[in-house]
Parts: structure tokens; C-alpha cells; sequence
């Protein structure tokens, strides 16, 4: 299996992960990752469809559907009325701080199988992709 082929399997591995822990919580990882994404502050609609990569159609559309369950509200700008910015709920921003805490605490248990050594090596070497310039998103 070539260096490609390890990363397609791991970033398998990584989203199963992911998956199971929104499912444990009730939510798709595409909601989970919207409430992770404007827990701490509302952000623009445009920004998050850029930032998350999906079309302002689709996002309308995740949106649409977590907003029905009350965990997220669309609101105006202060500064400008064409500009409709996302915001969690109370009980949205509960259950983003629950799935971020909680996928943060499991997600590491991708690397069990590692002796301590390869994990801090895999936690530097994640860091340094990260960290890399140009690799984040907006939402870093």
C-alpha cells in the first residue's frame, strides 16, 4: 500500500470514528461539524459554505434541517442587512461542546495500537500538517 492509499484509509478510519460519535449524539457529522464550527461565535453563511467546502445551496440545506431542531438560528448583521450570519442555540451550543469534547477525547483512540512513542510522534506530525501553512480553513 503506497503513502496515498494509507492516508484515503486512514481519513476512513477517522470519519467511521467521527460518525459513530455524532450518531451517539443524534447528529450527521455534517451537523455536528456546523455546531462544532460556530459554538464560540456566529459566522456569515458565505463563509461557512467556503470553510466547511460546500455550496451556499447545500449548507442552506444543512441548515435548514439543524435549525428545525432548534440547535441553530440564522440572524442579521449589525453592520450590514444582506448579510445573514449562523448562530448556535443554547441547546446547540450544548450539544456542540458535548460532540467537540467528546470527539476530542475519542478520536485519539484511532492510534491505540501505537506504542506512546509513535503516538507523539503521530500528535507532532498531525500538528505540523495543521499547523502547515495554507492547510486551514478560515474557521482555524
Amino acid at each position: 500500500m503506497d503513502h496515498g492509499e494509507k492516508l484515503f484509509w486512514l481519513s476512513v478510519l477517522i470519519q467511521r470514528r467521527y460518525a459513530q460519535i455524532c450518531a451517539e449524539f443524534d447528529l450527521t457529522p455534517s451537523q455536528a461539524t456546523l455546531l462544532c464550527a460556530i459554538r464560540n461565535e456566529p459566522r456569515q453563511m458565505a463563509y461557512l459554505a467556503a470553510s466547511l467546502g460546500m455550496t451556499k445551496n447545500a449548507l442552506s440545506q444543512l441548515v435548514d434541517r439543524t435549525e428545525r431542531r432548534d440547535l441553530v438560528s440564522r440572524v442579521g448583521s449589525e453592520h450590514d442587512r444582506r448579510v445573514v450570519l449562523l448562530d448556535v442555540t443554547p441547546a446547540g451550543k450544548a450539544l456542540a461542546e458535548a460532540v467537540f469534547a467528546e470527539t476530542s477525547r475519542r478520536l485519539p483512540d484511532v492510534a491505540s495500537g501505537l506504542d506512546a512513542a509513535d503516538q507523539r510522534d503521530l500528535e507532532r506530525i498531525a500538528g505540523a500538517i495543521v499547523d502547515a501553512p495554507g492547510a486551514r480553513t478560515p474557521l482555524s
